[in-house]
């Protein structure tokens, strides 16, 4: 199992699309964000001002890259896609409204027909995130939702918490585990 650098970075879900208020499974479906998700980014964008930040990496999914964009509009910095911070494929159940598989997948007991395991895309987040460290940082990670459980379990945290749209984490080292602070 790949283990996170113990770097800090600050993580960012996506603003709020369409499907995210209606609690569908996006996934890997390419949502926009809508005018509430552009409203969060701008206001996002806001809260990381004075933060030192060095660097702008995000997943290739538009809900991502724009958010990613106007943060780093504001933050006079450029913004770099990684396809490894892509949010995980939820196979058949994209599209439909979040139902008790999620859980179970989380768990890691459960993989969705023609989509991708907890334990793979916690290896995919763990690598796509340690190479993004290796820039200057403090770095800003742009990314999802599902993506950010992985990584909060290779945290040491529980993966049942869901992160909110748009609001900055700081993920900081504490000892031997982490620590995640909201801007």
């Amino acid at each position: 199992m790949t283990i996170l650098l113990r770097r800090p970075f600050w993580f960012l879900r996506h603003g709020e699309t369409d499907w995210n208020r209606a609690n569908r499974t996006q996934g890997s479906t390419d949502i926009p964000l809508n005018q509430t998700g552009l409203a969060q980014a701008a206001e996002a964008a806001e809260k990381l001002r004075g933060r030192d930040i060095a660097g702008v990496f995000c997943s290739p999914l538009q809900r991502a890259h724009r958010t990613a964009m106007i943060v780093g509009d504001a933050l006079g910095l450029a913004v770099t896609i990684r396809e490894g911070l892509r949010e995980a494929s939820f196979g058949v159940h994209e599209g439909e409204v979040m139902g008790a598989w999620f859980a179970a997948w989380a768990e890691g007991a459960v993989v969705p027909e023609r989509g991708e395991s907890f334990a793979d895309v916690r290896a995919r987040a763990v690598g796509a995130i340690n190479d993004v460290l290796a820039a200057p940082g403090p770095v800003l990670i742009v990314g999802h939702g599902g993506f950010f459980r992985t990584v909060r379990a290779a945290m040491g945290f529980s993966a049942a918490v869901r992160t909110p749209n748009a609001v900055p984490l700081l993920c900081v080292p504490d000892g031997q585990g982490w620590r995640l602070d909201a801007a």
